[in-house]
């Protein structure tokens, strides 16, 4: 009895078909801006580039391990028996005393002594970071905050008057427009507002509050935006511009 083999052909998919069927990447993320009386001021376009990339643990971790350990003064010094006066005569002679030889009484074995294999303040920590890597990591931690809803668009910091009392104000009405009360209430490390330029009235209104941190956008830096809850935008269309050029 003749036997007849089945056959399965597999269909073939071109690449246009392929294209087709893959999801479209987001082109143009869009964020709510908010005025310092925290009203809606409109919206922003924000690049994917910058506010839609993956989280990235490694290279967050390497980027922010490197900047930890170049941030390290040596401290800890301990002198060797080179660094010690004296003990340039030789205790006594080599034979004939009975007692072990030595050539120095600042070795360390012998009270006063140099230190063997102490701690120096000459020990270099510092380790190599490109700077496209540390840009990258910058952006996927903006894209995580951003996605997570810890990321708030403001107008403008134009305060009236440079007190404490009018920045706390600002502060909690723009955490109440934007649904983030957490933004006011919290004690320790809430916000790291950022700038293209700080106003002088800003500055001085905002820098006796201990929970957050004024500074120019131009020195952000994984760490800080780590270390803070929040992070605050002024100016987006030219904070945006800002973050672009860091990628040249």
């Amino acid at each position: 009895m003749a036997t007849t083999k089945k056959t399965t052909e597999k269909k073939v998919v071109t690449k246009k078909e392929k294209v087709a069927k893959a999801p479209k990447a987001v082109d143009v993320l869009e964020a709510k801006i908010y005025a310092i009386d925290g009203k809606s001021s409109g919206t922003v376009s924000l690049p994917p580039e910058i506010f839609g990339l993956n989280w990235n643990a490694d290279l967050v971790h390497q980027v922010v391990t490197s900047m930890r350990t170049d941030a390290r003064t040596p401290v800890a010094h301990a002198k060797d028996r080179g660094d010690i006066r004296g003990g340039g005569k030789k205790p006594w002679k080599q034979k004939g005393t009975g007692r072990a030889r030595h050539g120095s009484s600042r070795s360390p074995i012998w009270v006063g002594g140099g230190v063997a294999h102490g701690p120096t303040n000459e020990t270099n920590f510092t380790r190599k970071i490109n700077k496209k890597a540390k840009v990258k990591a910058v952006f996927t931690i903006l894209s995580r905050k951003f996605r997570d809803g810890e990321v708030i668009f403001v107008k403008d910091l134009a305060l009236a008057n440079p007190k404490t009392v009018d920045a706390k104000a600002a502060l909690t009405k723009i955490a109440s427009g934007s649904g983030i009360e957490m933004l006011a209430q919290r004690r320790n490390n809430a916000a790291f507002i950022l700038s293209p330029k700080i106003e002088t009235n800003a500055k001085r209104g905002f820098q006796n509050m201990s929970n957050l941190e004024v500074n120019e956008l131009r020195n952000i830096n994984p760490l800080a935006l780590l270390q803070y809850k929040y992070v605050v935008i002024a100016s987006p269309e030219e904070s945006i511009e800002m973050l672009k050029a860091k990628m040249n």
